[in-house]
């Protein structure tokens, strides 16, 4: 059973949502202006998305197609700028991750439901829903001037997302509903996550030895 257009919107609009805060959150940190606090939530909140469509030829885009997905995305990126102090960010920021992570399994659910509906092979499925799921967080970094958390936080990111999307697969393979595909993937790569944030478990750095 494939997902309504509707439920898959809902879906992205979340998670664009999730990630359009995350991208503002950092931009706050870079103290940077209006405009860069909104280029970063739209390229944290599309970003990902984008990328998928390209490498899917899936047109128009899901902001074009769903421009109150865009307006919604650049009013909370000047709400947050408004309303979030530096002060109150520095005090919550473990729980910045939070916005983040939630992206993370949405994007990367859609994503892979997206792929394996077009009768991609499942790990050409799995690859889509990490792109989703995390280019929108490489692009928001790459703005801010750092290294992509993707890359340096060690906390694992997109094997989370490689997990939630295995978790769809296998959950496809078996003929369920896309719905339980899905919601077992979005489960699976933010509770992974989360549970990487909130233990501080990091992957080891190679090239120290």
């Amino acid at each position: 059973m494939v997902l309504s257009q509707n439920s898959i919107f809902i879906l992205e609009f979340i998670a664009t949502i999730a990630f359009a805060i995350s991208g503002v959150l950092s931009a706050l940190r870079k103290r940077m202006d209006i405009v860069g606090i909104c280029a970063c939530g739209f390229l944290a909140a599309f970003g990902g998305g984008t990328l998928r469509d390209v490498l899917l030829d899936r047109r128009p885009f899901f902001w074009v197609d769903h421009q109150v997905v865009l307006f919604a995305a650049l009013l909370i990126s000047i709400g947050c700028a408004s309303l979030v102090s530096l002060q109150r960010l520095e005090r919550g920021q473990r729980w910045l991750q939070i916005p983040d992570a939630i992206g993370l399994g949405l994007f990367c659910a859609t994503g892979t439901h997206l792929s394996w509906i077009t009768e991609q092979p499942p790990i050409v499925a799995v690859m889509m829903g990490v792109i989703t799921g995390t280019f929108g967080g490489v692009l928001r970094d790459l703005v801010c001037n750092e290294i992509p958390q993707l890359f340096s936080d060690h906390r694992p990111y997109a094997i989370c997302a490689a997990a939630g999307g295995l978790s769809y697969t296998i959950f496809a393979s078996l003929d369920a509903p896309s719905w339980w595909a899905m919601t077992a993937c979005a489960l699976t790569t933010t509770g992974c996550r989360a549970l990487a944030v909130v233990l501080d478990f990091k992957l080891p750095p190679l090239g120290n030895r």
